[in-house]
Protein backbone atom coordinates (compact mmCIF):
# COMPACT_ATOMS: atom_id res chain seq x y z
CA UNK A 1 0.00 0.00 0.00
CA UNK A 2 0.79 3.30 -0.52
CA UNK A 3 0.54 5.71 2.33
CA UNK A 4 -3.13 6.13 3.11
CA UNK A 5 -2.54 9.87 3.18
CA UNK A 6 -0.92 9.85 -0.25
CA UNK A 7 -1.32 13.15 -2.07
CA UNK A 8 -2.79 14.80 1.03
CA UNK A 9 -1.70 18.10 -0.47
CA UNK A 10 -4.26 17.46 -3.20
CA UNK A 11 -3.99 16.34 -6.80
CA UNK A 12 -1.37 17.73 -9.13
CA UNK A 13 -2.36 20.75 -11.18
CA UNK A 14 -3.93 19.16 -14.25
CA UNK A 15 -4.98 20.94 -17.38
CA UNK A 16 -8.43 19.88 -18.48
CA UNK A 17 -11.31 21.39 -20.33
CA UNK A 18 -14.67 21.63 -18.68
CA UNK A 19 -16.25 18.20 -18.64
CA UNK A 20 -17.78 15.84 -16.16
CA UNK A 21 -16.33 12.40 -15.73
CA UNK A 22 -18.29 9.51 -14.31
CA UNK A 23 -17.58 5.82 -14.29
CA UNK A 24 -20.11 3.08 -13.79
CA UNK A 25 -18.79 -0.33 -12.66
CA UNK A 26 -19.22 -3.44 -14.78
CA UNK A 27 -19.08 -6.63 -12.71
CA UNK A 28 -18.51 -10.26 -13.62
CA UNK A 29 -20.64 -13.23 -12.53
CA UNK A 30 -18.83 -13.33 -9.18
CA UNK A 31 -19.68 -9.63 -8.65
CA UNK A 32 -15.99 -8.76 -8.95
CA UNK A 33 -14.98 -5.60 -10.77
CA UNK A 34 -14.34 -6.18 -14.48
CA UNK A 35 -14.50 -2.73 -16.04
CA UNK A 36 -16.04 0.73 -16.05
CA UNK A 37 -18.17 2.50 -18.59
CA UNK A 38 -16.68 5.98 -18.75
CA UNK A 39 -19.34 8.64 -19.02
CA UNK A 40 -18.43 12.07 -20.24
CA UNK A 41 -20.49 15.25 -20.57
CA UNK A 42 -19.29 18.58 -21.96
CA UNK A 43 -22.05 20.76 -20.48
CA UNK A 44 -23.07 21.41 -16.87
CA UNK A 45 -26.67 20.32 -17.45
CA UNK A 46 -26.46 16.84 -18.89
CA UNK A 47 -26.71 16.20 -22.63
CA UNK A 48 -29.12 19.05 -23.36
CA UNK A 49 -26.42 21.23 -24.93
CA UNK A 50 -24.76 18.41 -26.84
CA UNK A 51 -25.63 18.48 -30.52
CA UNK A 52 -24.31 14.95 -31.03
CA UNK A 53 -24.91 12.76 -28.01
CA UNK A 54 -21.93 10.47 -28.47
CA UNK A 55 -19.55 13.12 -29.76
CA UNK A 56 -19.33 14.44 -26.18
CA UNK A 57 -17.02 11.54 -25.46
CA UNK A 58 -14.71 12.36 -28.34
CA UNK A 59 -14.20 15.89 -27.07
CA UNK A 60 -12.44 14.62 -23.96
CA UNK A 61 -10.88 11.26 -24.87
CA UNK A 62 -7.57 12.90 -25.61
CA UNK A 63 -7.67 14.92 -22.41
CA UNK A 64 -8.58 11.91 -20.29
CA UNK A 65 -5.71 10.06 -21.91
CA UNK A 66 -3.34 12.89 -21.09
CA UNK A 67 -4.48 12.75 -17.46
CA UNK A 68 -3.77 9.04 -17.53
CA UNK A 69 -6.27 6.31 -18.32
CA UNK A 70 -4.67 4.17 -15.63
CA UNK A 71 -5.74 6.74 -13.04
CA UNK A 72 -9.31 6.45 -14.22
CA UNK A 73 -9.74 2.70 -14.50
CA UNK A 74 -6.77 1.09 -12.73
CA UNK A 75 -6.54 -2.60 -13.66
CA UNK A 76 -10.07 -2.70 -15.09
CA UNK A 77 -11.21 -2.24 -18.69
CA UNK A 78 -12.64 1.10 -19.82
CA UNK A 79 -15.74 1.08 -22.04
CA UNK A 80 -15.82 4.34 -24.01
CA UNK A 81 -18.73 5.51 -26.19
CA UNK A 82 -17.77 6.50 -29.73
CA UNK A 83 -19.80 7.52 -32.79
CA UNK A 84 -19.09 7.49 -36.55
CA UNK A 85 -17.27 10.83 -36.48
CA UNK A 86 -14.98 9.68 -33.70
CA UNK A 87 -14.24 6.37 -35.39
CA UNK A 88 -13.02 8.17 -38.51
CA UNK A 89 -10.58 10.41 -36.58
CA UNK A 90 -6.97 9.84 -35.61
CA UNK A 91 -7.68 10.02 -31.88
CA UNK A 92 -6.96 6.34 -31.18
CA UNK A 93 -3.19 6.57 -30.68
CA UNK A 94 -4.10 8.31 -27.41
CA UNK A 95 -5.88 5.20 -26.13
CA UNK A 96 -4.26 2.05 -24.72
CA UNK A 97 -5.88 -0.61 -26.92
CA UNK A 98 -5.40 -3.35 -24.31
CA UNK A 99 -7.36 -1.34 -21.75
CA UNK A 100 -10.19 0.14 -23.84
CA UNK A 101 -13.39 -1.24 -25.36
CA UNK A 102 -14.99 1.04 -27.96
CA UNK A 103 -18.73 1.14 -27.44
CA UNK A 104 -20.96 1.79 -30.45
CA UNK A 105 -24.75 2.11 -30.63
CA UNK A 106 -26.89 -0.37 -32.55
CA UNK A 107 -28.32 2.58 -34.50
CA UNK A 108 -24.91 3.69 -35.80
CA UNK A 109 -25.36 4.69 -39.49
CA UNK A 110 -23.27 2.15 -41.38
CA UNK A 111 -21.26 2.95 -44.50
CA UNK A 112 -18.56 0.93 -46.29
CA UNK A 113 -15.81 3.36 -45.16
CA UNK A 114 -16.99 3.08 -41.55
CA UNK A 115 -17.03 -0.71 -41.59
CA UNK A 116 -13.58 -0.67 -43.17
CA UNK A 117 -12.34 1.66 -40.42
CA UNK A 118 -13.74 -0.58 -37.69
CA UNK A 119 -12.11 -3.60 -39.33
CA UNK A 120 -8.82 -1.69 -39.40
CA UNK A 121 -9.09 -0.75 -35.71
CA UNK A 122 -9.97 -4.33 -34.78
CA UNK A 123 -6.87 -5.44 -36.67
CA UNK A 124 -4.83 -3.10 -34.48
CA UNK A 125 -6.17 -4.76 -31.36
CA UNK A 126 -9.13 -2.55 -30.43
CA UNK A 127 -12.25 -4.32 -29.18
CA UNK A 128 -15.85 -3.25 -29.72
CA UNK A 129 -19.06 -3.48 -27.72
CA UNK A 130 -22.46 -3.13 -29.38
CA UNK A 131 -24.72 -1.08 -27.12
CA UNK A 132 -28.52 -0.88 -26.66
CA UNK A 133 -29.23 -4.01 -28.68
CA UNK A 134 -32.98 -4.60 -28.81
CA UNK A 135 -33.29 -7.21 -31.53
CA UNK A 136 -31.77 -8.74 -34.66
CA UNK A 137 -31.68 -5.75 -37.02
CA UNK A 138 -29.66 -5.42 -40.22
CA UNK A 139 -27.20 -3.23 -38.30
CA UNK A 140 -26.73 -5.88 -35.66
CA UNK A 141 -26.09 -8.53 -38.29
CA UNK A 142 -23.50 -6.32 -40.01
CA UNK A 143 -21.72 -5.32 -36.80
CA UNK A 144 -21.82 -8.61 -34.92
CA UNK A 145 -18.70 -10.11 -36.57
CA UNK A 146 -16.69 -7.06 -35.39
CA UNK A 147 -17.80 -6.93 -31.75
CA UNK A 148 -16.74 -8.88 -28.67
CA UNK A 149 -19.46 -7.59 -26.31
CA UNK A 150 -23.21 -7.19 -26.72
CA UNK A 151 -24.95 -4.88 -24.24
CA UNK A 152 -28.67 -5.04 -23.51
CA UNK A 153 -30.58 -2.48 -21.44
CA UNK A 154 -33.02 -4.05 -18.99
CA UNK A 155 -35.20 -0.94 -19.12
CA UNK A 156 -35.79 -1.50 -22.85
CA UNK A 157 -36.15 -5.27 -22.95
CA UNK A 158 -38.68 -7.41 -21.05
CA UNK A 159 -37.60 -10.77 -19.70
CA UNK A 160 -39.33 -12.62 -22.55
CA UNK A 161 -37.31 -10.73 -25.14
CA UNK A 162 -34.07 -11.38 -23.27
CA UNK A 163 -34.84 -15.10 -23.20
CA UNK A 164 -34.95 -15.09 -27.01
CA UNK A 165 -31.93 -12.87 -27.65
CA UNK A 166 -29.45 -14.29 -25.16
CA UNK A 167 -29.13 -17.78 -26.74
CA UNK A 168 -28.74 -16.17 -30.17
CA UNK A 169 -25.76 -14.07 -29.13
CA UNK A 170 -24.24 -16.76 -26.96
CA UNK A 171 -24.29 -19.02 -30.02
CA UNK A 172 -22.12 -16.40 -31.71
CA UNK A 173 -19.75 -16.58 -28.68
CA UNK A 174 -20.30 -12.95 -27.72
CA UNK A 175 -19.82 -11.73 -24.17
CA UNK A 176 -23.15 -10.41 -22.86
CA UNK A 177 -23.48 -7.32 -20.68
CA UNK A 178 -26.74 -6.52 -18.86
CA UNK A 179 -27.20 -2.77 -18.37
CA UNK A 180 -29.34 -0.89 -15.85
CA UNK A 181 -29.36 -3.77 -13.38
CA UNK A 182 -30.92 -2.04 -10.39
CA UNK A 183 -32.22 -4.84 -8.16
CA UNK A 184 -30.90 -8.13 -6.82
CA UNK A 185 -33.78 -9.90 -8.56
CA UNK A 186 -32.76 -8.46 -11.92
CA UNK A 187 -29.18 -9.53 -11.30
CA UNK A 188 -30.29 -13.08 -10.49
CA UNK A 189 -32.52 -13.27 -13.57
CA UNK A 190 -29.67 -12.16 -15.83
CA UNK A 191 -27.29 -14.53 -14.09
CA UNK A 192 -29.68 -17.42 -14.76
CA UNK A 193 -30.05 -16.36 -18.41
CA UNK A 194 -26.30 -16.58 -18.90
CA UNK A 195 -25.13 -12.97 -18.98
CA UNK A 196 -21.38 -12.60 -18.46
CA UNK A 197 -21.26 -9.08 -17.06
CA UNK A 198 -23.57 -6.72 -15.20
CA UNK A 199 -23.75 -2.94 -15.13
CA UNK A 200 -25.74 -0.93 -12.63
CA UNK A 201 -25.77 0.09 -9.01
CA UNK A 202 -27.79 -2.81 -7.62
CA UNK A 203 -24.76 -3.81 -5.52
CA UNK A 204 -24.69 -0.46 -3.70
CA UNK A 205 -28.34 -0.42 -2.67
CA UNK A 206 -28.70 -1.65 0.89
CA UNK A 207 -30.61 -4.87 1.35
CA UNK A 208 -31.68 -4.77 4.98
CA UNK A 209 -31.60 -8.27 6.45
CA UNK A 210 -33.12 -8.64 9.88
CA UNK A 211 -30.85 -10.41 12.32
CA UNK A 212 -27.84 -10.56 9.99
CA UNK A 213 -24.63 -11.12 11.93
CA UNK A 214 -21.26 -9.69 11.07
CA UNK A 215 -18.44 -12.08 10.28
CA UNK A 216 -15.82 -12.67 13.00
CA UNK A 217 -13.33 -10.65 10.97
CA UNK A 218 -15.73 -7.73 10.57
CA UNK A 219 -16.49 -7.82 14.28
CA UNK A 220 -12.78 -7.68 15.02
CA UNK A 221 -12.36 -4.63 12.78
CA UNK A 222 -15.39 -2.93 14.34
CA UNK A 223 -14.01 -3.55 17.83
CA UNK A 224 -10.66 -2.10 16.80
CA UNK A 225 -12.30 0.96 15.26
CA UNK A 226 -14.16 1.56 18.51
CA UNK A 227 -10.94 1.28 20.49
CA UNK A 228 -9.10 3.69 18.18
CA UNK A 229 -11.86 6.31 18.14
CA UNK A 230 -12.32 6.08 21.93
CA UNK A 231 -8.58 6.67 22.39
CA UNK A 232 -7.79 3.40 24.11
CA UNK A 233 -4.11 2.86 24.90
CA UNK A 234 -1.80 1.13 22.42
CA UNK A 235 -1.51 -2.06 24.48
CA UNK A 236 -5.27 -2.61 24.38
CA UNK A 237 -5.29 -2.01 20.60
CA UNK A 238 -2.39 -4.42 20.17
CA UNK A 239 -4.21 -7.15 22.12
CA UNK A 240 -7.30 -6.72 19.93
CA UNK A 241 -5.22 -7.00 16.74
CA UNK A 242 -3.56 -10.19 17.99
CA UNK A 243 -6.98 -11.87 18.27
CA UNK A 244 -7.33 -11.76 14.45
CA UNK A 245 -4.35 -13.32 12.68
CA UNK A 246 -5.38 -11.91 9.30
CA UNK A 247 -5.51 -8.37 10.65
CA UNK A 248 -2.15 -8.76 12.38
CA UNK A 249 -0.44 -10.01 9.23
CA UNK A 250 -1.96 -7.27 7.10
CA UNK A 251 -0.88 -4.59 9.57
CA UNK A 252 2.70 -5.86 9.60
CA UNK A 253 2.70 -6.00 5.81
CA UNK A 254 1.37 -2.44 5.70
CA UNK A 255 4.02 -0.89 7.94
CA UNK A 256 6.80 -2.64 6.01
CA UNK A 257 5.86 -1.09 2.67
CA UNK A 258 8.26 1.58 1.35
CA UNK A 259 5.52 4.23 1.45
CA UNK A 260 5.29 4.06 5.25
CA UNK A 261 9.00 4.77 5.42
CA UNK A 262 10.18 2.50 8.23
CA UNK A 263 13.98 2.46 8.35
CA UNK A 264 14.15 -1.19 9.36
CA UNK A 265 11.84 -4.15 9.20
CA UNK A 266 9.03 -4.03 11.75
CA UNK A 267 8.02 -7.39 13.24
CA UNK A 268 6.30 -6.16 16.40
CA UNK A 269 2.65 -5.18 16.48
CA UNK A 270 3.34 -2.58 19.16
CA UNK A 271 5.92 -0.94 16.90
CA UNK A 272 3.49 -1.14 13.98
CA UNK A 273 0.72 0.63 15.89
CA UNK A 274 3.13 3.33 17.01
CA UNK A 275 4.62 3.91 13.57
CA UNK A 276 1.30 3.98 11.75
CA UNK A 277 -0.37 6.38 14.17
CA UNK A 278 -4.03 6.67 15.18
CA UNK A 279 -5.25 8.59 12.13
CA UNK A 280 -3.71 6.13 9.66
CA UNK A 281 -4.79 3.15 11.73
CA UNK A 282 -8.41 4.31 11.80
CA UNK A 283 -8.38 4.87 8.04
CA UNK A 284 -6.86 1.46 7.37
CA UNK A 285 -9.50 -0.22 9.53
CA UNK A 286 -12.32 1.62 7.74
CA UNK A 287 -11.02 0.30 4.43
CA UNK A 288 -10.43 -3.22 5.78
CA UNK A 289 -14.13 -3.57 6.55
CA UNK A 290 -14.84 -3.73 2.82
CA UNK A 291 -12.16 -6.31 2.03
CA UNK A 292 -13.52 -9.83 2.24
CA UNK A 293 -11.13 -11.96 4.33
CA UNK A 294 -10.92 -14.62 1.60
CA UNK A 295 -9.93 -12.02 -1.00
CA UNK A 296 -7.52 -9.77 0.90
CA UNK A 297 -4.48 -9.12 -1.19
CA UNK A 298 -6.34 -9.26 -4.51
CA UNK A 299 -9.70 -7.76 -3.72
CA UNK A 300 -11.49 -5.84 -6.45
CA UNK A 301 -14.97 -5.89 -4.97
CA UNK A 302 -17.15 -3.04 -6.26
CA UNK A 303 -18.12 -1.84 -2.79
CA UNK A 304 -14.46 -1.56 -1.80
CA UNK A 305 -13.65 0.45 -4.92
CA UNK A 306 -16.71 2.66 -4.51
CA UNK A 307 -16.15 3.27 -0.79
CA UNK A 308 -12.46 4.15 -1.11
CA UNK A 309 -13.09 6.42 -4.10
CA UNK A 310 -15.99 8.14 -2.34
CA UNK A 311 -14.03 8.58 0.89
CA UNK A 312 -11.04 10.08 -0.89
CA UNK A 313 -13.20 12.37 -3.06
CA UNK A 314 -14.98 13.77 0.00
CA UNK A 315 -11.64 14.26 1.73
CA UNK A 316 -10.25 16.18 -1.25
CA UNK A 317 -13.42 18.26 -1.56
CA UNK A 318 -13.27 19.21 2.12
CA UNK A 319 -9.58 20.02 1.83
CA UNK A 320 -10.27 22.25 -1.14
CA UNK A 321 -13.18 24.03 0.49
CA UNK A 322 -11.74 24.26 4.02
CA UNK A 323 -7.97 24.32 3.44
CA UNK A 324 -7.12 25.53 6.93
CA UNK A 325 -9.17 22.84 8.69
CA UNK A 326 -7.32 19.52 8.44
CA UNK A 327 -9.84 17.92 10.77
CA UNK A 328 -12.62 18.58 8.23
CA UNK A 329 -10.82 16.48 5.62
CA UNK A 330 -10.55 13.57 8.09
CA UNK A 331 -14.25 13.83 8.94
CA UNK A 332 -15.15 13.93 5.24
CA UNK A 333 -13.15 10.74 4.57
CA UNK A 334 -14.94 8.99 7.43
CA UNK A 335 -18.36 10.08 6.12
CA UNK A 336 -17.54 8.87 2.61
CA UNK A 337 -16.22 5.47 3.57
CA UNK A 338 -18.89 4.81 6.21
CA UNK A 339 -21.71 5.80 3.84
CA UNK A 340 -21.80 2.31 2.30
CA UNK A 341 -21.61 0.31 5.50
CA UNK A 342 -25.37 -0.26 5.57
CA UNK A 343 -25.00 -1.98 2.20
CA UNK A 344 -21.91 -3.89 3.33
CA UNK A 345 -23.52 -5.23 6.49
CA UNK A 346 -27.16 -5.37 5.37
CA UNK A 347 -28.30 -3.52 8.51
CA UNK A 348 -29.69 0.00 8.95
CA UNK A 349 -27.19 2.85 9.29
CA UNK A 350 -28.75 3.80 12.66
CA UNK A 351 -27.72 0.40 14.08
CA UNK A 352 -24.20 0.78 12.74
CA UNK A 353 -23.83 4.21 14.34
CA UNK A 354 -24.99 2.73 17.63
CA UNK A 355 -21.89 0.49 17.53
CA UNK A 356 -19.31 3.00 16.26
CA UNK A 357 -18.93 6.28 18.15
CA UNK A 358 -19.09 9.20 15.69
CA UNK A 359 -19.62 12.91 16.22
CA UNK A 360 -22.86 14.72 15.46
CA UNK A 361 -21.68 16.04 12.08
CA UNK A 362 -20.87 12.53 10.84
CA UNK A 363 -24.15 11.14 12.15
CA UNK A 364 -26.20 13.90 10.52
CA UNK A 365 -24.45 13.38 7.19
CA UNK A 366 -24.86 9.58 7.21
CA UNK A 367 -28.46 9.46 8.46
CA UNK A 368 -29.98 12.54 6.84
CA UNK A 369 -27.41 13.80 4.27
CA UNK A 370 -27.44 16.99 6.35
CA UNK A 371 -24.85 19.69 7.03
CA UNK A 372 -21.65 20.46 5.15
CA UNK A 373 -20.52 16.82 5.00
CA UNK A 374 -23.99 15.66 3.97
CA UNK A 375 -23.85 18.09 1.05
CA UNK A 376 -20.50 16.65 -0.03
CA UNK A 377 -21.87 13.11 0.25
CA UNK A 378 -24.90 13.97 -1.88
CA UNK A 379 -22.60 15.51 -4.48
CA UNK A 380 -20.44 12.37 -4.60
CA UNK A 381 -23.50 10.12 -4.92
CA UNK A 382 -24.80 12.33 -7.71
CA UNK A 383 -21.50 12.15 -9.60
CA UNK A 384 -21.55 8.34 -9.39
CA UNK A 385 -24.90 8.35 -11.20
CA UNK A 386 -23.98 10.93 -13.76
CA UNK A 387 -27.22 10.62 -15.74
CA UNK A 388 -29.12 11.80 -12.64
CA UNK A 389 -26.90 14.75 -11.85
CA UNK A 390 -28.68 17.62 -13.61
CA UNK A 391 -31.02 18.81 -10.88
CA UNK A 392 -28.42 18.87 -8.12
CA UNK A 393 -24.84 19.19 -9.25
CA UNK A 394 -25.01 22.59 -10.95
CA UNK A 395 -26.46 24.53 -8.00
CA UNK A 396 -24.23 22.62 -5.59
CA UNK A 397 -21.07 23.52 -7.50
CA UNK A 398 -22.27 27.11 -7.63
CA UNK A 399 -22.87 27.14 -3.87
CA UNK A 400 -19.43 25.64 -3.26
CA UNK A 401 -17.81 28.13 -5.66
CA UNK A 402 -16.13 25.24 -7.46
CA UNK A 403 -15.56 24.87 -11.19
CA UNK A 404 -15.98 21.70 -13.22
CA UNK A 405 -12.22 21.75 -13.88
CA UNK A 406 -11.55 21.54 -10.16
CA UNK A 407 -14.14 18.80 -9.69
CA UNK A 408 -12.61 16.64 -12.43
CA UNK A 409 -9.13 17.09 -10.97
CA UNK A 410 -10.37 15.81 -7.62
CA UNK A 411 -12.21 12.90 -9.24
CA UNK A 412 -9.10 11.78 -11.11
CA UNK A 413 -7.03 12.01 -7.92
CA UNK A 414 -9.64 9.98 -6.01
CA UNK A 415 -9.72 7.30 -8.74
CA UNK A 416 -5.93 6.98 -8.67
CA UNK A 417 -5.73 6.85 -4.87
CA UNK A 418 -8.48 4.23 -4.65
CA UNK A 419 -6.76 2.03 -7.21
CA UNK A 420 -3.46 2.27 -5.30
CA UNK A 421 -5.11 1.42 -1.98
CA UNK A 422 -7.00 -1.57 -3.33
CA UNK A 423 -4.01 -2.87 -5.22
CA UNK A 424 -1.36 -2.47 -2.53
CA UNK A 425 -2.94 -1.88 0.86
CA UNK A 426 -4.91 -5.03 1.49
Amino acid sequence: MIDLSLHDTGPRNLRVREFYLGRQPILDRNQTLFGYELLFRNAPVGPANITNELAATAAVIAHASQLGMEKTIGDALGFVNVDADVLMTDIFPFLPREKVVLEIAETLPLTPPLLARMTELAGHGFRFALDDVTGESANVAALLPLVDYVKMDLRNLPLAALMKLVPRFRQEQKKLVAEKVETREEFKNCLDLGFDFFQGYYFSKPVIMSGKKLSPSQLAVMELMTLVTSEADNQEIERAIKRDVSLALNLLRLVNTPAVGARQRIDSLSQAVTILGRRQLQRWLQIMLYAEPSKRGHSMTPLLMLATTRGRLLELLAGKLRPSQRHSADIAFTVGIMSLMDTLFGIPMSEILAQIPVNEEVSEALLYRGGFFGDLLKLAECIERIEEMDDYIVPTLRDLAMSTDELVELEMAAFEWSDNVVRYAL
